[in-house]
């Protein structure tokens, strides 16, 4: 499965509501840093299926979400657990950084 696409509107219902852990990559198609972590959220959420949910949030398209959480440098990436963050990152970092934080969500 490939990272789904998270919007304004399915926000608090994939993210919030969640009884997974959920990443969420914000980006934009003009970042290029963006482009550099897009393969590899899309490579955790493969890897991740069924365990956590893993989605991308287009600011440009969705700036409702950006603003609630204060999203000013991308790529960020939050993580979140029972409808509260609980990490995150911002900028290009390797996988396993990526991953490392996600797994600490799912003990």
């Amino acid at each position: 499965m490939s990272a789904i696409e998270i919007t304004d509107a399915n926000f608090e219902e994939l993210v919030l509501k969640s009884d997974k852990p959920v990443l969420i990559d914000f980006w934009a198609e003009w970042c290029g840093p963006c482009r550099m972590v897009g393969p590899v959220v899309e490579e955790i959420a493969k890897e991740y299926d069924g365990r956590a949910v893993v989605g991308k949030i287009n600011v440009d398209n969705n700036p409702e979400i950006s603003v609630r959480f204060g999203i000013r440098n991308i790529p960020a990436l939050l993580y979140f657990k029972d409808g509260e963050i609980v990490d995150k990152q911002v900028g290009a970092v390797p996988k396993s950084v990526l991953a490392e934080k996600l797994i600490k969500q799912l003990n």
